[in-house]
């Protein structure tokens, strides 16, 4: 199968009838190339802006559980398919597509451009998972006149660059090849066309695929059982799991695959039942992961970096918090970050809150307790709320 890199067909926007009430698809462009596709709750200008970013391989979708009650505090709620995912139109996703394209200021220049297609002049707060929490972590430090609260989930933001004592990942990949059992960081894998192409075609299907990499990194996985890494050593790294440190020869399909659930648990998953787990696998089927690749591409290829280097030595100066699932190895992923985000990335940081039972999907696997959460935030934000 050819791996699809830029969708060429403009998609009707998702249908009400899949999503929650009050929710509803359309299509905004963003002034920076890309037709975004977004859903959106408690629609409005004369309502303070909610924006909440997805990571990978997710979409906007990821946020239908929690935008409703957020909606339901006075906010408009807007979640985009970001450069790269879903519906969203106007990108390359091919290996000849420019790097600068997927780096962080012009993800950051996305979704600032976003905001005054929507008729806003800034957001309440901006909420980013997994990889959007970077992306978010980036509008803050960058423009936090526009971005004047923010909240990041699973993905902790050291600061920019350079960060002390991580590695480039030349010198990880050296390190992990060199072991006795020969092994590849995940990102290095996914920043390769061999990712695009191996994800798009998985033996036995996308549906299974997915349904066994949502799994192995949730709650439910019980083999996951995070802890701090004393160092970004190779020793160190492959201590976390396959999924993240990767056997030297496998594919992620393959990684992941003897950790699908059976048909039973499958069908008994709560956050993540069959109907549902069937939009991503649509979805992704008819845009590959090229897209989404491209953003690891970007990272390891050190697209963005001279930009990202003018604010060395800065902190993320408005008011954040950190969520994440406390079965979720993302926390640690990069020894030291999780720490670095607290101590000094952010200065006005007011608390870290991991959620027992969750793991990396931790608001599609605990909404009630996410959102419960970010309310609690926004509120401190604005007492008269």
């Amino acid at each position: 199968m050819a791996t699809r890199v830029r969708p060429t067909v403009e998609m009707p926007a998702l249908s009400a009838e899949i999503l929650p009430a009050g929710v509803s698809a359309r299509f905004v462009a963003n002034g920076n190339g890309l037709r975004m596709h977004l859903l959106e709750a408690g629609a409005g200008a004369a309502r303070p802006l909610l924006l909440l970013l997805h990571g990978f391989p997710e979409l906007a979708y990821s946020w239908r559980k929690l935008m409703p009650s957020l909606a339901a505090e006075g906010y408009h709620v807007v979640a985009p398919d970001q450069r790269g995912y879903g519906r969203t139109t106007g990108w390359d996703g091919g290996a000849a597509a420019d790097p600068e394209a997927y780096a962080m200021p012009n993800l950051v220049r996305d979704v600032d451009g976003l905001i005054t297609a929507l008729g806003h002049g800034r957001v309440a707060a901006v909420i980013g998972h997994d990889f959007g929490a970077p992306v978010a972590a980036w509008c803050a430090l960058m423009l936090p006149e526009r971005f004047p609260a923010l909240a990041m989930m699973s993905a902790p933001f050291a600061g920019p660059p350079p960060i002390p004592g991580a590695p480039r990942f030349a010198e990880i990949d050296a390190g992990l090849a060199a072991l006795s059992r020969p092994r590849k960081h995940y990102q290095g894998y996914y920043s390769t066309p061999a990712a695009a192409r191996e994800m798009d075609a998985p033996e036995g299907g996308l549906a299974a695929f997915l349904r066994a990499y949502y799994h192995v990194k949730s709650g439910d996985w019980r083999a996951n059982a995070p802890h701090r890494l004393a160092s970004w050593a190779p020793s160190e790294l492959a201590k976390m799991p396959t999924y993240y440190i990767m056997d030297r020869a496998a594919s992620m399909p393959e990684t992941v695959a003897g950790a699908h659930p059976s048909a039973d648990e499958s069908a008994a998953c709560r956050w993540l039942p069959p109907a549902e787990l069937a939009i991503y696998a649509e979805e992704f089927a008819r845009t590959g992961f090229a897209g989404g690749l491209r953003w690891y591409h970007a990272a390891t290829s050190g697209a963005g970096a001279a930009t990202m280097r003018r604010f060395a030595g800065r902190a993320i100066a408005v008011p954040t918090i950190f969520i994440a699932g406390a079965a979720d190895w993302g926390i640690y992923q990069a020894p030291g970050s999780f720490e670095r985000m607290q101590e000094s990335a952010c200065a006005d940081f007011r608390g870290a809150h991991l959620l027992a039972r969750a793991g990396h999907w931790v608001q599609q696997e605990q909404p009630q307790a996410v959102t419960t959460i970010l309310q609690d935030f926004l509120r401190s934000l604005d007492p008269r709320r």
